[in-house]
């Protein structure tokens, strides 16, 4: 299977409905820890592989280095989803999911706030150069 644009956006809207799933089901007001253990189990219920708790390294200059990073969780090794439960998404939140895609060279990421109504409408996508290098179909 090549991996398109299409592809990892279509992956994402799955993931986005997925979390959707989840959110009916509990509703706003939980920790974050207790919607990312929910949407791993609705991941790997529909098929997907998901890496929970992913330590994020830095290469520089040849060697390897521990960050203390570590994503909420990784779709099919494609797309990096950034979970929070907080009132406001603030631009650190954003940057945190950047580097993951970044350093993990992840074409996308989502970053999902359960502290809301609408999932759909609050959750931020975010692409970098390895989408934007990728063919459209």
């Amino acid at each position: 299977m090549k991996i398109t644009k299409k592809y990892i956006t279509d992956l994402s809207y799955k993931i986005t409905g997925h979390a959707i799933e989840v959110h009916k089901y509990l509703g706003p007001g939980l920790l974050e820890s207790v919607y990312e253990k929910c949407l791993k189990h609705e991941l790997i219920q529909n098929g997907y592989k998901v890496v929970q708790q992913l330590a994020v390294p830095v290469e520089y200059k040849g060697l390897e280095l521990d960050t203390e990073l570590r994503l909420d969780l990784l779709v099919n090794d494609l797309v990096i989803v950034e979970l929070k439960a907080v009132e406001n998404i603030l631009p650190v939140h954003e940057a945190q999911l950047l580097t993951y895609m970044k350093l993990l060279k992840k074409p996308q990421g989502l970053l999902i706030n359960f502290f809301t109504d609408n999932i759909s409408k609050s959750m931020i996508p975010l692409v970098n150069e390895y989408f934007s290098a990728l063919d459209d179909e």
